[in-house]
């Protein structure tokens, strides 16, 4: 069957990004599903579910610096596939695509061995408990061996969104997360492998999502006819390509560098992994809801970067509008639902779960959840700024918020606040950093432009 590609420059833009995003939103809650299925599933099914869940959450934090270079071969991969697709290039498209497997395999063979090789020394550097260090090694290793899979089926998704198809991607991950729900029952219910059992499960259901999914969008790139032979590989595209993914690599990154600062200092307030445990289960909560929206952002992003090459500036700006609103209805829901619910919801993951952890758990969540609109406003502005190309602005106000919450971490956490000091130091954080990303969104060149007029 011959897939269709969508023009993201002409008709309504408020239905156009509604029905753009939602597949993209429903991704992005499926794989918090059923990431957080793992957490569930081993929280209360494991033979101690609350070391279980401390190790998977000491892990995470390193496996999600690994996959900030696959977010960014998504959302780098994404916007310069878009911007030639909008300029009705399908042979820079090719050339883009082409390009973009070239250098992210390479990166790929890199990003693996660093993580195996340096796995133990991450842990340490987080001053992990010795009581976690093995199951948090075991997740680790495996889930760096699937890092083909995951690099792969996020550049294909970013091709199929920069394409204007935003529900392939969604599908399979659908079919992905059911098998990894059953795969964690079978390997960490039936064959009691525990820790083991959900980095398995990810891996394989990852692998055939990946699959699956490379073979739709490389039919559809065939399916877009070229008034040129397209190149293997481009030198120029290579460097927009790093110029536009290293900003995204960096937001993943700095963020999760951030929490391996803060995991440290949550390590070390009390002996037990209490505090650790109400941190992993809550964060997992706001993880949720900020994936959301940054997958409505990321589709932004595509349908500025579109706009732009077409130079449709109007469109950007009520794209804009359109998102904010949608993402910051969204996030309100997420808050209220997290800070009405914070004990049954954390209760949910962890089996007899400490009355500490429990506490520190709630504490994050009601705190933190008042906030979600805020951090939701910088996340829709990082995204019109980065489908522009004003990638130094994106980059800026994301090292602003990691740099912030660190500081502010330790600052609190010395003062005194314990517990409280972590979920007010997200609150800093995001706030102020929320300026700074408004600001450059205010400062968008092309959106200064009084009339439509298509740039040279």
């Amino acid at each position: 069957m011959r897939e269709k590609v969508k023009n993201l420059t002409a008709g309504n833009v408020w239905k156009i990004l509604l029905m753009y995003s939602l597949p993209l939103f429903g991704s992005a809650m499926i794989q918090q599903m059923y990431s957080l299925a793992d957490l569930l599933i081993v929280g209360n099914f494991a033979a101690d579910g609350q070391a279980a869940l401390t190790s998977i959450g000491e892990a995470t934090t390193i496996v999600n610096i690994l996959l900030a270079f696959a977010f960014g071969a998504n959302g780098g991969c994404a916007v310069i596939v878009a911007k030639h697709f909008g300029a009705r290039d399908n042979a820079g498209v090719r050339e883009s695509v082409n390009t973009a497997l070239i250098a992210f395999s390479v990166l790929c063979a890199v990003v693996m061995t660093v993580g195996l090789s340096c796995a133990r020394l991450f842990l340490k550097a987080m001053s992990v408990q010795e009581a976690f260090v093995h199951d948090s090694l075991l997740y680790l290793n495996i889930y760096t061996g699937s890092l083909p899979f995951v690099f792969l089926y996020n550049l294909c998704c970013g091709i199929s969104s920069a394409l204007g198809d935003s529900k392939t991607p969604f599908i399979f991950l659908v079919f992905s997360s059911v098998l990894n729900v059953g795969l964690d029952f079978a390997l960490i219910c039936g064959a009691n492998m525990d820790v083991a059992g959900a980095a398995w499960a990810t891996f394989i259901s990852q692998a055939l999502a990946c699959v699956l999914t490379a073979i739709v969008i490389f039919r559809k790139l065939l399916t877009l006819p070229c008034d040129r032979r397209a190149k293997k590989f481009d030198a120029s595209i290579l460097k927009d390509l790093i110029f536009t993914s290293i900003p995204i690599i960096m937001q993943q990154a700095f963020v999760s560098v951030g929490n391996m600062f803060v995991l440290k200092r949550i390590n070390s307030l009390d002996d037990y992994g209490n505090a650790a445990a109400g941190f992993t289960a809550a964060f997992k909560l706001i993880s949720m809801a900020n994936m959301g929206v940054a997958s409505m952002t990321n589709g932004l992003a595509n349908f500025a970067s579109q706009n732009k090459a077409a130079g449709e500036y109007s469109r950007i700006k009520l794209g804009f509008f359109a998102v904010l609103v949608y993402a910051c209805a969204t996030s309100v829901i997420f808050g209220v639902i997290f800070i009405t619910a914070a004990k049954p919801l954390t209760e949910i993951f962890i089996d007899n779960p400490s009355p500490e952890a429990v506490r520190d758990s709630v504490k994050f969540l009601t705190i933190v959840s008042c906030f979600l609109p805020v951090v939701c406003t910088k996340i829709v502005a990082d995204g019109a700024v980065r489908g522009c190309g004003g990638n130094f602005g994106f980059a800026v106000s994301t090292f602003t918020d990691l740099l912030l919450r660190i500081i502010f971490v330790y600052i609190l956490t010395d003062a005194g606040m314990g517990f409280n000091g972590v979920c007010w130091a997200w609150a800093i954080g995001w706030s102020i950093s929320c300026g700074v990303a408004v600001i450059f969104y205010l400062n968008i060149k092309c959106l200064k432009k009084p009339k439509i007029n298509k740039q040279s």
